[in-house]
C-alpha cells in the first residue's frame, strides 16, 4: 500500500469515527429531551403551540367552572390508590373512582406527555358522573409509575392491556371504554391494535398523533428547523438501544388499521403541537366503525373547551355501545 494511500485511509477512517460520534452525540441529546422522563424541557415553556385555544374561541363560564370543580372533585372523591405490574417488571400506579351504586361501567382514563393521571380531572369527573368507575393510570416514567423512559405509547399499550385485564378480573361483566389525550390518546390507539377482551366496548381519541417518529419530526422542524434526516435516523437508534422501542414501530396508525374497536377520533383543527392533519390520516386508516369530531378554533388538548358540544359527541358515540 503506498504511502498516499495509507493517508487516504486513515483520513477515512477519522471522518467514519468523527460522523458516527457526531450522530452518536445527536442520537442521544435527542433522548435525553424527548425521551427521558427526568429531562428539563425549557423550550416548551410558553410554547404557543401548547395553547388550548386561539383567541377567536369563546370559552363558556360553565366550563371554567367545571375546571376548577374537578381539581376539588380529583382529591374530595374516595378513590383507591392500586399498582399493577407491569410486563417488564414495572410498578405502575393507577387511582381507582367506584360508583357508589354497583355499575359495569369503566373508563381508563390516559394523561399526556409529561403528565399524570390526576390531572385529568375534568374528563374523570365527566365519565363519573355519566355511571362510569373510573380507572386513572399514570402511565409509565410519569407521576408514581416506576420507569426510565417515556414510552410514547408503544410499550404503554402492553400496560393497557394488563390494567385492562385487572378490570375483567374483578368484573366479568364490565363494559370498557379507553380514554386519552395527546400521547394518552396514541396510547389508546395503539392498544386498539392489541387482542382486547370482548369488555373494551369503544375508544375515545382526543389529539394523538400518528407514529411516535412522525410526531418528533415535525416537532424537530417546528422547535428547531431541523430536517429529519439524519438526525432522526440516528436518535432512533439511541431510542432502540436505550428505551428498547423502535420510534417507527410506535404507530397509532398502523395499530388503528387492525382495530376490532370501534373509535372516536377527536381533534382541534387550530392544533400545531400535534398538527391536525394527523387526525384524517388516522381517521382513514382505521376500518372500524368510527366517527369524526373536529372543534373548530381549539389548539392543542383544547377541544374539551367546546363544552357540551364535545361530550355530546362522547356520549353520543360511547352509548351506542354499551349495553349498561
Amino acid at each position: 500500500m503506498t504511502r498516499n494511500m495509507k493517508i487516504l485511509l486513515l483520513s477515512l477512517i477519522s471522518f467514519v469515527i468523527i460522523v458516527v460520534g457526531a450522530l452518536g452525540f445527536i442520537g442521544n441529546y435527542f433522548y435525553n429531551i424527548s425521551i427521558n422522563p427526568v429531562t428539563e424541557r425549557p423550550f416548551f415553556d410558553n410554547n404557543p403551540d401548547l395553547d388550548l385555544a386561539v383567541p377567536a374561541m369563546q370559552v363558556e363560564e360553565q366550563v371554567k367552572q367545571e375546571g376548577e370543580r374537578s381539581k376539588i372533585w380529583i382529591e374530595d372523591t374516595p378513590h383507591e390508590n392500586i399498582t399493577l405490574i407491569s410486563h417488564d417488571g414495572l410498578k405502575l400506579r393507577g387511582y381507582e373512582y367506584h360508583q357508589t351504586e354497583p355499575s359495569n361501567r369503566w373508563v381508563i382514563v390516559a394523561h399526556g406527555y409529561m403528565g399524570y393521571g390526576k390531572q385529568m380531572a375534568l374528563s374523570s369527573m365527566k365519565f363519573y358522573e355519566q355511571g362510569y368507575n373510573v380507572l386513572l393510570v399514570d402511565l409509565r416514567g410519569h407521576g408514581e409509575s416506576e420507569g426510565k423512559y417515556i414510552g410514547m405509547g408503544w410499550h404503554d399499550r402492553l400496560d393497557m392491556v394488563g390494567w385492562i385485564n385487572r378490570i375483567v378480573e374483578q368484573d366479568a361483566q364490565s363494559e370498557v371504554v379507553l380514554y386519552g389525550v395527546s400521547m394518552g390518546g396514541a396510547t389508546v390507539m395503539m392498544t386498539s391494535g392489541e387482542d382486547l377482551p370482548s369488555n373494551v366496548k369503544a375508544i375515545v381519541e382526543d389529539c394523538g398523533y400518528t407514529s411516535a417518529y412522525d410526531e418528533f419530526s415535525y416537532q424537530l422542524k417546528r422547535l428547531f428547523n431541523l430536517p429529519s434526516f439524519p438526525i432522526m435516523t440516528a436518535s432512533n437508534v439511541v431510542v432502540n438501544f436505550r428505551a428498547g422501542y423502535d420510534l417507527k414501530e410506535a404507530s397509532a396508525l398502523d395499530q388503528v388499521a387492525k382495530s376490532k374497536t370501534p373509535i372516536l377520533f377527536i381533534h382541534g383543527d387550530a392544533d400545531t403541537f400535534v398538527p391536525y392533519e394527523m387526525v384524517h390520516q388516522l381517521y382513514d386508516a382505521a376500518k372500524v366503525e368510527k366517527d369524526l369530531l373536529i372543534i373548530k378554533d381549539a389548539g392543542h388538548g383544547g377541544a374539551h373547551l367546546a363544552g357540551a358540544a364535545y361530550w355530546n359527541k362522547v356520549w353520543d358515540f360511547t352509548n351506542k355501545y354499551m349495553e349498561s
